[in-house]
């Protein structure tokens, strides 16, 4: 399994999110945001630590009211080993709140939450409790005066103006410690926002396609933003933002990355779609296994081909592979083929023993050096 990315990443400054590090070459930190009433601190929590055993580095939560701040007090109480981010809008008051409660990070537009008396109030919060801003640029809630100016019309050019407007406001207030967004739902005013944006400051970047649609449309659109972006270096912290499960975002996030070679986390399927040559029904194993071990996060590329035409040459490249044939299939484990073949009919369940005891194995013995191996970053633009 072959994770050694050649992009080269853009440099930038480094902020840490509680105790992960963004930028300067860090790992590509996943984030995710819980869609629960932040008031409705049991399903609060609940979603968070599910988020956290998906594999999800930092957790946005989302605090519109004093009462939501209450509740994030005690969230963030019960919640004490993964960074939450406190998104806040309007009212500096509530940021402040978020800020003494805990909040590892603040995420605000500095430019909408007041007069210079309440932004400066809350940067030298931020700088008193050492916690980072974000600057989230968002195309569906621009300043009317910059709306005005672009007619109306969410280009990059609207966007990247919003954030060098928000970036000055912290400048002159002497704080350096934020990132930035630039997210519309467009894909290619998205991408050319961000690229932009990477050429004219050196914090870090949250990168993201906003609003992006459902698990299926959202995911293809968010893949080929995101795509682009870090293919080009571009990006220090992702999300992608579905109308979906969190949990989904989360492993939409990871396959992104994996695919590009950046980090790998949990079971990448190799499997071919199926045709007249197939002698197990390929597509039935795939979401029948996918679902059984969602709870493995160890690295592993699983090979499920129905037949001897790509079967071997997939196996051998993979952790665990099948190649069918009839009656009995073709197991191959680390490129070797076992000499014990597996009937078709519980190919499953073979597969699913396989891979617990390759997990096990591997957390057992060896987890820093595979992990490390199939973990390798970004080379840093230094």
């Amino acid at each position: 399994m072959n994770n050694i990315s050649n992009i080269i990443r853009r440099k930038s400054t480094r902020i840490y999110i509680g105790n992960i590090p963004i930028g300067d070459g860090a790992p590509i930190a996943v984030q995710s945001m819980v869609n629960t009433r932040t008031i409705n601190i049991l399903e609060t929590v609940k979603q968070i630590n599910a988020l956290k055993k998906a594999g999800v580095d930092i957790v946005r939560v989302s605090i519109p009211t004093m009462d939501a701040a209450e509740a994030f007090k005690i969230i963030k109480q019960q919640t004490v080993d993964i960074p939450l981010i406190a998104d806040i809008h309007f009212d500096y008051r509530i940021a402040l709140k978020a800020a003494e409660y805990g909040a590892d990070c603040l995420r605000i537009n500095p430019g909408n939450i007041g007069n210079n008396k309440r932004i400066r109030s809350v940067v030298h919060c931020a700088q008193d409790k050492n916690i980072p801003i974000r600057i989230g640029i968002n195309s569906g809630s621009l300043e009317r005066d910059l709306q005005k100016k672009y007619d109306g019309n969410p280009t990059e050019h609207i966007l990247l103006e919003s954030a060098m407007r928000h970036v000055d406001i912290l400048d002159k207030l002497n704080f350096h410690q934020f990132k930035v967004s630039v997210k519309s739902s467009d894909v290619l005013i998205t991408v050319e926002a961000y690229r932009i944006l990477a050429s004219k400051i050196n914090q870090p970047l949250h990168i993201g396609l906003t609003e992006s649609g459902a698990l299926r449309n959202g995911t293809v659109k968010s893949a080929i933003a995101l795509g682009f972006l870090l293919h080009e270096g571009i990006g220090d912290t992702i999300r992608i933002s579905l109308a979906a499960d969190p949990i989904e975002e989360v492993k939409v996030a990871f396959d992104i990355l994996r695919v590009l070679k950046i980090r790998a986390h949990g079971i990448n399927f190799i499997a071919c779609p199926g045709c007249a040559r197939q002698e197990f029904n390929v597509i039935n194993v795939v979401n029948a296994l996918e679902e059984k071990v969602s709870d493995i996060t160890t690295p592993m590329d699983i090979s499920i081909i129905g037949c001897v035409v790509n079967g071997p040459g997939e196996a051998v490249k993979s952790t665990i592979g099948v190649a069918g044939a009839h009656n009995k299939s073709g197991i191959y484990e680390d490129g070797i083929r076992q000499q014990k073949r597996c009937d078709n009919i519980s190919i499953v369940e073979e597969l699913e023993r396989r891979i617990r005891a390759k997990s096990e194995s591997i957390n057992k013995n060896n987890p820093d050096t595979y992990h490390i191996k199939h973990n390798k970053q970004f080379k840093s633009n230094t």
